[in-house]
């Protein structure tokens, strides 16, 4: 398959997936100590999971995660892993959508995250011509989610519980392709975290006791990684 068809694919796949996140996005959008919204903010029930949030249609989920997607195909071309990056790419969009409006990485979504990582990199294995390991996956899982309960256990104002979990998916996506990856998605993520921090002190918009959500860099961080990994598998 040409290599611009399959970014047009991918593009196609991520725009679909991503038009479909603004409801859940909303519903998951609330403070840890209460329930999953079930209604519009006019009163009437909201019904489904998935599809647009009550009210206008934004553009924004669809067009990013298009964009992620066919960066995603870009960099890893017709190799296996490409399924599971592309399967795994709206639900990470999605954390961190809920992580930026709440502070908050739903259970619902970061166990799931991991299972499916480990489960889609573990078909990719077994397939000709795949860029990664599955065992390097699951030592990534295993390495990136006990390095942050370290941290948790440490200082347990610096990050949730939700971080430690969130860890285990993007552990697994780094580490399928080696351990200098990991290292370098990990590092990513604190240097992004590091840089927005910075930057809402000099516009004044945060201080010393302005809490930002970790998930999305984290995120970032990782894809950051897996693009890299990718390009150089």
């Amino acid at each position: 398959m040409p290599d611009q068809l399959l970014v047009l694919i991918a593009a196609a796949w991520g725009a679909a997936a991503g038009a479909l996140l603004p409801r859940p996005a909303y519903r998951l959008s609330v403070e840890p100590e209460d329930p999953w919204r079930s209604a519009r903010p006019d009163g009437r029930p909201l019904r489904g999971w998935l599809g647009p949030r009550p009210g206008p249609r934004p553009l924004l989920l669809a067009a990013l995660t298009a964009a992620v997607c066919a960066l995603l195909a870009a960099a890893t071309g017709t190799r296996p892993e490409l399924a599971a990056w592309l399967l795994l790419a709206p639900p990470a969009v999605l954390l961190a959508t809920v992580d930026f409006a709440v502070h908050r990485l739903p259970d619902v979504l970061t166990y799931p995250l991991a299972a499916l990582a480990l489960l889609t990199l573990g078909g990719a294995a077994v397939l000709p011509e795949s860029g990664g390991s599955w065992t390097g996956a699951l030592l990534g899982a295993l390495a990136l989610g006990g390095g942050y309960l370290l941290l948790l256990l440490a200082y347990p104002k610096g990050m949730g519980f939700g971080d430690v979990k969130l860890a285990l998916g993007l552990g697994a996506a780094l580490g399928w392709y080696g351990w200098g990856v990991l290292f370098l998605g990990a590092f990513a993520g604190v240097l992004f975290n590091s840089l927005y921090a910075l930057v809402l002190v000099v516009a004044r918009r945060a201080g010393r006791k302005t809490e930002i959500p970790f998930g999305p860099f984290m995120i970032l961080g990782a894809y950051t990684g897996v693009l890299l990994g990718a390009l150089a598998a």
